[in-house]
């Protein structure tokens, strides 16, 4: 999910308006948990990024926009505190500025104040019923705490709103997945990887889907897209080690699962799936 600032004249500071990505995206696993990978772009927070930005504000200190785009910078810098005051002052500047209640909603998840972020986002979506960012970031809160019937309905809005969102989807996906609706999940999951082809979530997902559907080759053919998109993923390499064992392929899937551990120690998964038979 992105930070938005909204501000074409301020393009030439590096970082703040690269409007990199603040939460990425939640992953499914074999036990169901979620993991939330966040992306800091320390660019995004040096001296010299900052200094401009402050130096924007100093010029014109009653100019909400100025507090927004520098909140973004300090988000993506992963200076939440920081970005939490900018945005807070972007909003006491200017009530309506519904942008700066969708950035500090993801603030207010990356600190773990779910209520807070709800609230933001309910007042971005008030202010502006057609602002898709916010609905994706209000459905993801409810996913995670199991509403998913409230989820389902925001990334519903959010692919009407914007059919170019690979993450909706994705998003989407997984409640699917939840449901035991594979069918659906792996449609969704097909358009976010159409999408954007680089993330290796989406291929996960697919993965977990296709082997649930009995279409091992095509799930072995994801977890390998995902690992290869991502090879730090202690997740990624137990899954396809999994698909490798279960499509005859033992030693190799052994190996891949050995990388895991590798990867993470003692993680749970992988250990279970080395101590368990694939069938």
């Amino acid at each position: 999910m992105r930070f938005h600032a909204n501000s074409s004249r301020l393009r030439g500071f590096a970082g703040a308006l690269a409007l990199g990505l603040l939460a990425a995206a939640c992953t499914t696993s074999d036990s169901g948990r979620e993991a939330t990978t966040w992306v800091v772009d320390p660019n995004a927070g040096s001296t010299a990024n900052i200094g401009s930005l402050t130096a924007a504000i100093q010029r014109d200190p009653q100019n909400a926009m100025n507090y927004n785009v520098r909140g973004s910078a300090y988000g993506q810098a992963g200076q939440f505190q920081s970005a939490l005051a900018d945005f807070t002052m972007a909003i006491q500047l200017n009530p309506g500025f519904y942008q700066a209640y969708n950035n500090r909603a993801l603030i207010y998840r990356q600190l773990n104040q779910a209520q807070a972020a709800l609230a933001d986002y309910n007042q971005a979506i008030s202010l502006n019923g057609g602002y898709q960012p916010a609905y994706l970031g209000r459905g993801i809160l409810y996913r995670q705490s199991g509403q998913l019937d409230f989820a389902m309905a925001d990334f519903d809005q959010a692919v009407t709103l914007n059919t170019s969102d690979a993450k909706a989807y994705y998003n989407r996906a997984l409640i699917y997945q939840s449901q035991g609706n594979h069918i659906r999940a792996i449609a969704d999951l097909d358009a976010a990887i159409a999408l954007d082809a680089n993330a290796a979530e989406p291929y996960n997902a697919r993965g977990l889907s296709r082997m649930q559907v009995g279409k091992l080759k095509d799930a072995l053919q994801d977890f390998a897209a995902a690992v290869n998109r991502n090879k730090q993923s202690a997740e990624f390499w137990t899954n396809l080690g999994i698909a490798q064992i279960r499509t005859g392929d033992a030693q190799t899937g052994r190996d891949s699962i050995n990388r895991a551990l590798v990867l993470k120690p003692g993680y749970g998964p992988a250990r279970q799936a080395l101590s368990t038979p694939q069938g």
